[in-house]
């Protein structure tokens, strides 16, 4: 006979998620911004030659347009979004190796953040940094 006291499928599923309507209008706001960061980040590295700004600053300006969304979230008491971390730290330290002059090793610099981030999981979900932004 099975005496556990742990919730059953149908009482997990009955938990309600609480969306906070005014974060979710104040995330939204802060995306579009960083949204308009982004493609003005883009249209430079399409207009400004190589030889006046090296590749690797555009990727550190994308890593950090991505990072200091997640920092305004984090400070504003939203849930920050684990996607956009995670190729927000892979963008300035790419950007930065191509500036210290490390070329092509991009697949190697993905796999070691993926794994940290892999490691570091657990304590991300008991501190409850991710998830949707909405959401309390």
């Amino acid at each position: 006979m099975n005496t556990s006291t742990s919730p059953t499928g149908d009482e997990k599923q009955k938990e309600t998620r609480v969306i906070d309507p005014q974060k979710a209008a104040l995330n939204k706001n802060m995306e579009t911004v960083a949204w308009g960061f982004f493609l003005i980040m883009l249209g430079g590295f399409f207009f400004v030659p190589d030889t006046i700004v090296k590749g690797g600053v555009w990727s550190l300006g994308v890593g950090a347009i991505l990072l200091g969304l997640n920092a305004a979230r984090y400070f504003n008491g939203i849930r920050m979004s684990g996607f956009t971390t995670f190729l927000g730290i892979l963008s300035v330290v790419g950007g930065g190796l191509e500036l210290g002059g490390m070329k092509g090793i991009d697949g190697a610099v993905f796999l070691i953040v993926l794994g940290s981030y892999l490691i570091l999981k657990p304590f991300f979900d008991k501190q409850k940094l991710f998830g949707k932004a909405e959401e309390n």
